[in-house]
């Protein structure tokens, strides 16, 4: 398993999709997602207290449909307009806590680096270690965690920050275990929201000695 070193200034937060739709009040919202929203909000305060770029990803398509493609004609939902720009459905939930400096990222497909300049924003930042949090752990936030780690960035994937909806007779639980344990073999560090923020504080405390 990684062990990765914590470099504040080479580091980011890349809080995927913590969007209404994704939360509560439709048929894909993950039935965690409050209990994992105040753990980011609270990594989030740190993270900015520390100088770690946070970022917000938004899963948007174009409101004319025309960026759809065949995710339209797999998720009916989405042709139906459930992520549309302008959905108010679609927008991030009120309760996720969002600064001036932070990085509002629209994405119009799973992961966080295509069809984006996320990349460029982080290059051109020097950073080269990010921390993923939000929804749904084992589609938006995976991808994400992929796209990145073979782009050579070093992630951290945090386990009880990141939540999912269950896949036909596998239980959200279920699909969350396998999802962390194939990331934590192949392409990041797994760890709690807990010793997330140890790391930082750890790291901030060898900084200001």
């Amino acid at each position: 398993m990684a062990d990765f070193d914590v470099n504040l200034e080479r580091m980011a937060l890349i809080n995927v999709d913590m969007q209404k739709c994704f939360i509560e009040n439709s048929p894909f919202a993950a039935p965690r997602a409050f209990e994992i929203l105040p753990r980011i909000n609270q990594l989030a305060d740190l993270c900015r207290r520390n100088g770690v770029l946070v970022v917000h990803t938004l899963h948007v398509v174009r409101a004319d449909g025309s960026n759809i493609g065949v995710m339209g004609e797999i998720i009916p939902a989405v042709r139906e307009g459930a992520i549309s720009k302008g959905n108010p459905q679609a927008e991030l939930h009120e309760e996720v806590v969002v600064d001036r400096n932070d990085i509002i990222l629209e994405k119009p497909r799973y992961g966080a680096f295509h069809g984006t300049d996320l990349e460029l924003i982080l290059r051109d930042r020097g950073i080269d270690t990010l921390i993923i949090t939000g929804i749904a752990t084992n589609v938006c936030c995976e991808t994400t965690a992929r796209e990145a780690a073979v782009r050579d960035f070093r992630v951290f994937f945090l386990s009880d920050a990141t939540a999912t909806s269950g896949i036909g007779e596998l239980s959200a639980d279920e699909v969350q275990r396998v999802t962390l344990a194939t990331l934590g073999k192949r392409f990041a560090q797994v760890l709690t929201t807990e010793q997330m923020m140890a790391k930082i504080q750890h790291a901030s405390k060898i900084k200001n000695r």
